[in-house]
């Protein structure tokens, strides 16, 4: 169980790692780029973005990596494995709930109502205004959350490992 456990943690550092990376080109960069263009080109290019991503290696990165949070909490509560580095709840507590839970209330809504908006419309400039702004906001966290999660888990890893 131990080598699972080990294996788990590895797995959930790399794919948090991978996904804070993926949020922290959309927090600096890829928002502020879409806000500079004109707001047709913006909204039509995250539309686009946000089709695509579902069909993409993000999905088992993103709901892999909630998993293994979820593993890894229930390992460290029973102390599978010898789990019991504070670490590794920190980071799948930080992951699953700052990352993959607020992605689902905040994110995809926004995203939703992002899709339903044609781009020529009269009401596209208060709708791409607020999701510029709420969506990067909610990212920014993810982000951070995320990648404090990399970092928990790879501590947690070698204190696993190496004692």
């Amino acid at each position: 169980m131990s080598f699972i456990v080990f294996a788990a943690l590895l797995l959930a550092a790399i794919g948090c790692a991978i996904i804070g990376g993926i949020y922290f080109a959309f927090s600096a960069f890829i928002m502020r780029a879409f806000a500079e263009i004109p707001r047709e080109h913006g909204m039509s290019a995250m539309q686009s973005i946000n089709r695509v991503i579902v069909r993409s290696l993000f999905l088992p990165a993103f709901f892999g990596s909630a998993i293994l949070s979820l593993f890894l909490i229930a390992a460290w509560w029973l102390g599978w494995g010898g789990l019991r580095s504070g670490y590794a709840l920190i980071g799948a507590l930080l992951y699953f709930v700052t990352s993959f839970v607020s992605t689902i209330v905040f994110n995809v809504p926004l995203n939703n109502e992002l899709e339903r908006t044609d781009a020529a419309s009269p009401e596209a400039d208060g709708v791409w205004s607020r999701y510029l702004s709420r969506w990067t906001k909610w990212n920014h966290l993810r982000t951070v959350t995320s990648l404090l999660a990399a970092i928990a888990f790879s501590i947690a890893a070698a204190e696993q490992e190496f004692g």
